[in-house]
């Protein structure tokens, strides 16, 4: 008789900072003289893209914004990347890699999702179709499955890896993977557990049934006194706890038999109330991001000069605060890439505007590039995917989305 076992909570939190990754050579680039590697960040919960990177040079901006928004004259001065955009001042470290033409900001960006559902969202980011529906694979793993390997890059396995809990999406589907679960794991809020059992109510029934027994277990036993805020993890336990698992991830990558494509998912993004744009829970946030971006460039070694990260989200945040000092779920937000390997320093904008009439449904920031359009671009110079398997199997229906050129150096 086979037994399901279903994970605890902290089990299955280990799945946002699991590192899921692919053992092989792609073959092509191989052939090209290029060892080339590429790491998905999955940012969960939609990164408010205005505040992460501000466009200073709109002169509807600070009435849109009004004392959030960042300037590049405020009390916390914004990191000037051009004449019209400016980066969050808690990410020191993406300026300097910007600066150094080692990152490209992608703003006015989203999936071809409109709608404002975290569940369906984060879906349609992992599964790589055009819309909601029921997936068993995420368009990751299809664009491995995809590539010719050259071989594995250790023949006997790798021992560094030990099985996660519950694999993303993204990385599930034909072509093998391996994981890695950090040591340390964060307390998880209300939020994040709601929106985990949002997610496989759809996609694993069974799971989420015993998930939510799981989760009533725990609020009897945290009915003893224990407040909410007693749980929810401090600046600097996030700090140190994306810097972990992003730095670990570089190391695998960066070993000649290590792997060569990864990908992991970090949760905390949804700032409905009190955000704290310069400073606050969102600057501290980002703050963390930034050091996990300066620990995979240090750990990548001398692959980091092969090297092209990805952070993307499932939608953006609503362009004006709300009444409580947050943002609510939007649309159109930022696609941040990092790496040696790019031809970087450059913020790439069809920018749509901030008037009123500008922003979609007057609430949004309007998404005028497809961020399939940049995740092809970089399957398709960075690791050789093919054109047509990316239209028709990676982001099925995508063939009129072409892939941005021109990401990689």
């Amino acid at each position: 008789m086979k037994c399901f076992h279903a994970p605890s909570r902290r089990e299955l939190l280990k799945a946002s900072g699991t590192l899921f990754a692919w053992a092989y050579l792609p073959k092509l680039a191989r052939a090209e003289g290029r060892d080339p590697r590429f790491l998905a960040f999955i940012l969960r919960g939609a990164l408010d893209g205005l505040a992460t990177v501000a466009p200073v040079g709109d002169p509807n901006w600070l009435a849109l914004r009004g004392d959030n928004a960042l300037t590049l004259d405020g009390k916390m001065p914004a990191l000037k990347l051009d004449d019209y955009f400016a980066l969050n001042p808690a990410m020191p470290n993406l300026h300097r890699m910007f600066q150094a033409k080692e990152a490209i900001v992608v703003h006015a960006c989203a999936t071809p999702y409109r709608e404002r559902s975290h569940f369906d969202g984060q879906d349609v980011l992992e599964s790589g179709l055009t819309k909601p529906a029921a997936s068993d694979s995420g368009w990751l793993n299809r664009a491995l499955a995809g590539l010719a390997p050259a071989g594995r890059v250790d023949p006997n396995g790798s021992k560094a890896f030990a099985v996660g809990p519950v694999t993303p999406l993204v990385v599930r589907g034909p072509a093998p993977v391996l994981s890695w679960s950090p040591q340390r794991v964060l307390p998880a809020s209300a939020d994040t557990v709601q929106r985990l059992l949002d997610l496989y109510r759809h996609s694993d029934p069974k799971l989420a049934s015993a998930l939510e027994d799981n989760t009533k277990l725990d609020a009897i036993e945290q009915a003893g006194g224990m407040a909410q805020q007693q749980r929810t993890p401090g600046p600097a336990q996030v700090r140190a706890y994306f810097a972990e698992v992003a730095g670990h991830a570089a190391k695998f990558l960066a070993q000649p038999e290590g792997p060569r494509v990864g990908a992991l998912a970090l949760d905390g993004w949804d700032t409905h109330f009190n955000e704290g744009i310069a400073q606050g829970r969102l600057s501290q946030l980002l703050g963390a991001l930034d050091d996990a971006l300066a620990a995979v460039q240090t750990n990548m070694g001398p692959a980091w000069h092969e090297s092209v990260v990805a952070l993307v989200t499932e939608f953006g945040r609503t362009a004006r605060i709300n009444g409580t000092a947050g943002t609510d779920h939007g649309t159109g937000t930022v696609a941040l890439l990092v790496g040696g390997a790019l031809k970087g320093g450059r913020v790439i904008a069809d920018w749509p505007g901030l008037k009123a009439a500008d922003l979609y449904q007057d609430r949004d920031l309007k998404a005028t590039t497809d961020l399939w359009a940049v995740l092809k671009g970089l399957l398709k110079d960075h690791l050789r995917a093919d054109d047509r398997a990316l239209a028709e199997n990676v982001f099925p229906g995508s063939a009129n989305i072409k892939p941005m050129a021109g990401l990689v150096a």
